[in-house]
């Protein structure tokens, strides 16, 4: 079973167009979508749910208020101030460390785990689908992108499926990192700007630490050609291989507008084009 994970550096590189685009040229595949604080691959695959699960991860102190003898340990320790005046927690400030619960001498405070998120076994038109959503505020966004990349895994061998797919998170943080773990290939999607070849720096440099392949496709590349020979440059210089380059098209609008993928809509676009010939790249990259 071979793993792909596609990141950015920044969001709006184009990142879930494209996976979303190799998802319809690939075979015997299961898709992930990782990116769980602003999800979006199923507004262009349209799957349908079959099964959805909560995720709970976070946990917060719950006080039983009638037993509390008002002794005010609780908020001359709490270091997040989550301890209002009348000795109620404030939810929202609440870090779930669990000091005021070892504190309290009359052990009326406890966490609680929170439901954080909702997990979705989806199918698209294209094959099992595993998703989720972050609760708005929530933190923990790595464990529960690890936890999609489980469900991935474990379709995968349920359904002798030999490709995950996975639509990574934009920048560097805690949930990228845990959508570069473990797998075999990464695709680096970045456009010809000169943020954008910064953004490209600072997350080949978090890649390098997961000895795993790396490729780059610059999107939009012909808008800024300069910027474009300034990035191809860069990776020559590091030893990272271009493997794709797509051209900016109006068509791919116009497609996305329609709920349709370029690949789909207009095969013999230049997009698509660029879009097919990298595909095939990947394909005897990992020999699939």
């Amino acid at each position: 079973m071979k793993k792909l994970t596609v990141i950015s550096g920044k969001g709006g590189t184009g990142k879930t167009t494209v996976i979303s685009n190799l998802a319809a040229l690939a075979d015997n595949v299961v898709l992930g979508d990782c990116d769980v604080d602003a999800p979006n691959m199923h507004l262009l695959l349209k799957p349908t749910v079959e099964k959805k699960t909560v995720f709970k991860s976070a946990k917060l102190a719950v006080k039983n208020e009638d037993s509390c003898n008002n002794c005010g340990l609780c908020r001359e320790f709490c270091r997040f101030k989550a301890i209002n005046e009348d000795l109620s927690i404030n939810p929202l400030k609440c870090d779930g460390c669990g000091v005021c619960a070892v504190v309290c001498p009359s052990n009326v405070i406890h966490l609680e785990e929170q439901i954080t998120g909702h997990i979705y076994h989806s199918n698209s038109r294209f094959g099992p689908m595993i998703h989720a959503k972050l609760k708005a505020g929530a933190d923990n966004s790595g464990k529960l992108v690890s936890e999609v990349k489980k469900e991935a895994a474990k379709t995968a061998i349920e359904q002798n499926k030999k490709l995950i797919l996975i639509d990574g998170s934009p920048g560097i943080g805690c949930p990228v990192i845990a959508s570069l773990n473990g797998v075999d290939m990464a695709l680096v999607v970045t456009e010809p700007t000169q943020s954008g070849l910064a953004d490209l720096v600072r997350v080949l440099g978090l890649s390098k630490h997961f000895n795993i392949q790396v490729f780059i496709v610059i999107n939009k590349y012909d808008l800024n050609e300069k910027m474009t020979a300034e990035i191809n440059k860069y990776c020559q210089e590091k030893g990272i291989s271009v493997i794709g380059k797509i051209p900016f098209s109006r068509e791919i609008n116009e497609a996305m507008h329609l709920g349709k993928l370029i690949v789909n809509y207009k095969p013999a676009a230049k997009p698509a084009v660029a879009i097919r010939d990298m595909w095939q790249k990947v394909k005897e990259i990992n020999q699939l």
